[in-house]
């Protein structure tokens, strides 16, 4: 897939039906960090899931863990 994406999508890209993706719950947050800097998660191991990240956080979306850094 490029990365033809629209600013303000926060780097992520819509599907062909118009919604936009979301990442895939087994995603690491060591990769996370990378994108989104080393104090992501602080307190969790870098090959800890993201849905299992989720689940710790009461299924808060990426967008919610990302705001209540």
């Amino acid at each position: 897939m490029s990365k033809d994406c629209k600013a303000g999508l926060d780097d992520r890209c819509r599907d062909l039906d118009g919604d936009i993706r979301q990442k895939r719950g087994d995603t690491l947050v060591g990769t996370l960090r990378k994108t989104y800097g080393s104090d992501f998660a602080p307190g969790v191991r870098s090959d800890m899931r993201l849905d299992s990240l989720r689940d710790r956080t009461g299924g808060a979306s990426l967008s919610k863990i990302l705001k209540g850094r």
